[in-house]
């Protein structure tokens, strides 16, 4: 092994990560390379209401999301930042009833090797399900497409988004954007996550999160994010914001893996 991921393993091993599992509440942490892009746009974007200010701050869409104030579980992340999402919506539903939904795959319970080709992580069809033990395995996850089944149990509307113009456009829209960053989005070592059928997907080693984005302007994004404060950084707050520059390439780590989800239509809409 590197002598770098060798010790993050081994002190994975010893026992929960500090950040999304922290010793205060649920997390993730990590380290490692940044990965250079191009921001995308769209063609066609979404026409702008008035900018909206909220504490002294001007934003071009800002979406009063519902706060949780810790995760169900140490590594049940994907779970709160689609609670949030559903919660603003109207509608309440517990961890349970979301894994219901998603599914759970322990077959095999994920497991990271480094191997002549970077980390690989062992672990199930995460796309489709839930994969690992939430309450102790911090390789622990799902994918956008899994968790498109719990908004769709719901009735609200959703899409994948893959770039900053479709975060954008979403907000403007009044939609609410449920993404795979990194913790704090902050640095990490990437993986690659194959399936017991040999999909892959690029993944990060140690500080994968989820949360939501419910706001923007022209420098930063606003995420709600209900990891609160842990052993990592006692001073992160249910809001904040996060430069561009530093939120798009922590998205893009996990291949830009993101829903835009909007509240059911009205019933006179869909008459």
């Amino acid at each position: 092994l590197g002598a770098g991921t060798a010790a993050t393993l081994a002190a994975v091993a010893a026992g929960p990560v500090a950040g999304r599992a922290g010793s205060a509440a649920p997390g993730r942490t990590g380290s490692g390379l940044v990965v250079p892009f191009a921001t995308r746009r769209a063609a066609t974007r979404t026409p702008k209401p008035e900018p909206v200010t909220i504490n002294g701050r001007t934003y071009d869409a800002y979406i009063p999301a519902a706060e949780k104030s810790t995760q169900f579980y140490y590594y049940s992340c994907e779970f709160d930042a689609a609670w949030v999402i559903l919660k603003t919506f109207g509608i309440e539903t517990t961890f349970e009833e979301q894994l219901a939904i998603t599914g759970l795959d322990q077959d095999p319970e994920p497991y990271a090797e480094e191997t002549s080709d970077g980390v690989i992580v062992y672990g199930g069809e995460v796309a489709e399900y839930f994969c690992g033990d939430y309450t102790s395995n911090y390789l622990a996850k799902l994918r956008s497409p899994s968790m498109r089944k719990v908004f769709d149990a719901y009735d609200l509307p959703n899409r994948p988004v893959d770039d900053r113009a479709g975060i954008e456009d979403a907000l403007l829209r009044g939609e609410l954007v449920w993404l795979k960053p990194t913790v704090d989005f902050k640095p990490w070592t990437l993986a690659t996550w194959v399936t017991p059928s040999g999909e892959e997907y690029p993944t990060v080693l140690t500080n994968d999160h989820a949360v939501v984005a419910i706001g923007f302007n022209e420098d930063v994004v606003v995420v709600r994010d209900a990891l609160g404060p842990t052993n990592t950084n006692w001073d992160r707050q249910q809001e904040y914001e996060v430069p561009w520059e530093v939120f798009l390439p922590s998205w893009r780590a996990q291949e830009d893996d993101a829903l835009a989800v909007g509240p059911a239509p009205a019933e006179d809409d869909e008459e």
